[in-house]
Parts: C-alpha cells; sequence; structure tokens
C-alpha cells in the first residue's frame, strides 16, 4: 500500500509540536518523534515499498538532533531527487507565550545550558528561519489551547478531510492584542460603529443581537458587508482551483469583542449559505477589555 501521506513537523520548542504528533497519531499517523535527519530517505524509501497497512506517516525533527538537524536541507532535497511527496508543518509561537509554556512546565529550552529561555528562544528561530520559509503549513499556537490545535490538525489532516473543498476559519481579533501571525486575508472594520462607547452595549460582544444591529446600523456599514461578501466569493473559488483545502479570514476592530466579533460571524453564516466548510473563532472575547474596545 502506498504511503499517502507524509509529514514532516517542526518548528519552535514550546510551540506545541508534541500536541501536534499526538493527534496525528490518534488520526492513525505512523509517527517518530526525534528522528534524525539523516534517516528520513531511508525511512521513507522503506515505507513507500512496505506492503504493509501504514499509509500515513509524521516525522518530528527538531533542533533537539544537535548536529545532526544541520543535515535537514540536505535531506529535503534529496527527497526531492527521490522525488518522494512530503508536507512539512512548522509550528511557532511568540516569545511571551513560549517563555510562559517552558515556566510552567519547568523544562528547560533544548539549547540552554545556563537556564535561560528568552535568549535561546530567539537564537532557535534565526537557527528555524530558512526552514520557516519552505514550510507548507505554518500554524502559530500562541493564542491556541490544545483543543484548538488538535482540531486544527484534524481539518487539516483527517480522514474525514474532503481535500477538493476549501475550509475556511473565520477569525475575530483586537488589535491591540496583536494581528493573527497564521493568518491568510485581514480586515479591519475599526471604521464601523464602535458599541463600546454605549454603556449598555459595552459589556456584550458581537454575538448578541443588540450590538449586531448597532454595528450594522449605518448604510456604510450594509455597503462594506456586501462588498467583503463579494470579495470572498470572487476569491474562495481562485484559491480552490490552486489546490489550497484551508484558509483563514481575521477580522479585526480595536479591542475583538464587538465589531469583529458582528462581522465574523455574518461573513461566516454567508460562507455557510454559500456551501463552504466555514467556521468561526472568536480569539479575544474572553479578555478583560480597556479603553476605546
Amino acid at each position: 500500500m502506498a504511503v499517502q501521506s507524509f509529514i514532516i513537523v517542526t518548528g519552535l520548542s514550546g510551540a506545541g509540536k508534541t500536541q501536534a504528533v499526538r493527534s496525528l497519531e490518534d488520526m492513525g499517523y505512523f509517527c517518530v518523534d526525534n528522528i534524525p535527519p539523516a534517516l528520513i530517505p531511508k525511512f521513507a524509501e522503506l515505507c513507500y515499498q512496505s506492503k504493509s497497512d501504514i499509509n500515513k506517516v509524521a516525522l518530528v525533527v527538531d533542533i533537539r538532533g544537535g548536529e545532526f538537524f544541520d543535515s535537514l536541507s540536505e535531506v529535503l532535497s534529496e527527497l526531492d531527487r527521490m522525488g518522494t511527496r512530503y508536507h512539512i508543518l512548522f509550528l511557532e509561537a511568540s516569545e511571551e507565550t513560549l517563555i510562559r509554556r517552558f515556566k510552567e512546565s519547568r523544562r528547560s529550552h533544548p539549547l540552554s545550558h545556563d537556564g535561560e529561555v528568552l535568549q535561546w528562544v530567539r537564537e532557535e528561530r534565526t537557527i528555524l528561519e530558512e526552514l520557516r520559509g519552505s514550510a507548507h503549513k505554518i500554524i502559530d499556537t500562541s493564542d491556541m489551547s490544545p483543543t484548538q490545535l488538535k482540531e486544527e490538525i484534524n481539518n487539516l489532516y483527517g480522514d474525514s478531510a474532503d481535500t477538493s473543498r476549501l475550509r475556511i476559519t473565520v477569525v475575530s481579533f483586537g488589535y491591540k492584542y496583536g494581528i493573527p501571525m497564521d493568518s491568510d486575508l485581514i480586515f479591519d472594520v475599526r471604521f464601523l460603529p464602535n458599541p463600546h462607547y454605549d454603556p449598555a452595549l459595552r459589556p456584550l460582544t458581537g454575538n448578541h443581537p443588540e450590538v449586531q444591529n448597532f454595528v450594522l446600523s449605518t448604510p456604510n456599514a450594509v455597503s462594506f458587508l456586501d462588498k467583503l461578501f463579494d470579495i470572498t466569493e470572487f476569491l474562495l473559488p481562485q484559491y480552490v482551483k490552486e489546490g489550497k483545502n484551508t484558509l483563514m479570514i481575521a477580522i479585526g476592530c480595536t479591542g475583538g469583542m464587538h465589531r469583529s466579533v458582528t462581522v465574523a460571524n455574518k461573513l461566516t453564516e454567508h460562507l455557510k449559505s454559500k456551501n463552504y466548510r466555514a467556521k468561526v473563532r472568536h480569539r479575544d472575547t474572553g479578555r478583560i477589555t480597556g479603553s476605546g474596545e
């Protein structure tokens, strides 16, 4: 039986590679953690020649390999020469997130010999910069729970995935907390009416009808929504034609509570009405907002 999926999982230490490979293992992937890169071509050859039922493989390769890791670029070139079809999944997170995770787990960074974290997080990011540029999919796990990461992995690689149809995630966010790193399209809706300045609406979110009615109360807001629907309807078939099977559309306002949530909900509803596989995620609604929404 031929190998149908050959995934190389890599990325920053603490970014969630262990969770990702566990999710892949749950989906029936044959997983090998911390394999020396030099062994990958031989392993791939064995998999493709084997008559066993191993048809989905995931290999974790990262900085823990030490000097062996330096050969990964050459190994990838060898896989290309062999005609091996592989997919590189790269996981990353913000410096603040990685430092917090190392402190919570009480584990040291693989490069560290002195207990320092920040210095080595930055060093590792520099070392992996070229590999990141070769990745087929990059996931920023900074604002993801383990459950959300597992869902994302399942959407990407699960057996139930119909790769001929685009899977869309619409994410609302607040600019004050940063733009989602793995966004494909970003729309800024800070020009819409702001419910933050209405005391009755301030504690609510764009999930409430009262807030939605306020945000979409002007002709400009209605016109924008129509144009947003038009541009996404135009773009999505183009992405499908190019073979893209996942897309993240980010909708941002100041705090990620009202305007972006409203628009993200409306866009998701519209995409579903057009038979796209769309889901919505509100990244920042659980945060305590300050002034300006």
